[in-house]
């Protein structure tokens, strides 16, 4: 499986319009238009992450969590983690470590560059049994037993 992006190729730095606006940030907080390929054929549904592993928490910290994708969806639109309208039928956010609902951009400490890792995850099953207010650890948690395989892309903000 393959994820890509209109807004950033894997490695570059992230773009201004994705990163967060608060706390001393400017950014437009609109999460990355997201696409994905080459899907396993026993996929059912998907989950969108996007997960900071070099937070300065001891367990990182996630940006955005989005799961129940339909199996006939294969991208998210620019803006989907901020107008719930942009997301698919059936999809819903969970909680993130900014402790709303809804993509969290880019926000590291001053001076330290950190990777912004998009991750699309195909599951056997039609649809993960989580609410919104379950954290990214236990939608992992959930979704490990249920994944076929991932792909991801990164963007560094500094």
């Amino acid at each position: 499986m393959r994820i890509f992006s209109k807004d950033f190729y894997d490695g570059d730095k992230m773009p201004e319009l994705h990163v967060f606006n608060g706390m001393g940030y400017t950014g437009g907080n609109i999460s990355p238009h997201l696409s994905w390929d080459e899907i396993p054929s026993n996929t059912k549904s998907f989950i969108i992450t996007c997960y900071d592993p070099d937070a300065p928490t001891g367990s990182g910290w996630w940006h955005w969590i989005v799961v129940n994708i339909p199996i006939t969806v294969n991208m998210l639109e620019q803006g989907a983690g901020t107008d719930i309208n942009k997301l698919p039928k059936g999809a819903i956010q969970t909680r993130t470590d900014f402790g709303k609902i809804g993509y969290g951009g880019a926000a590291p400490p001053p001076n330290k560059s950190h990777r912004y890792i998009f991750n699309v995850h195909a599951l056997n099953i039609n649809k993960l049994n989580v609410d919104e207010n379950d954290s990214g650890a236990m939608v992992g948690f959930k979704m490990h037993y249920h994944l076929i395989t991932s792909a991801s892309i990164t963007a560094i903000y500094l």
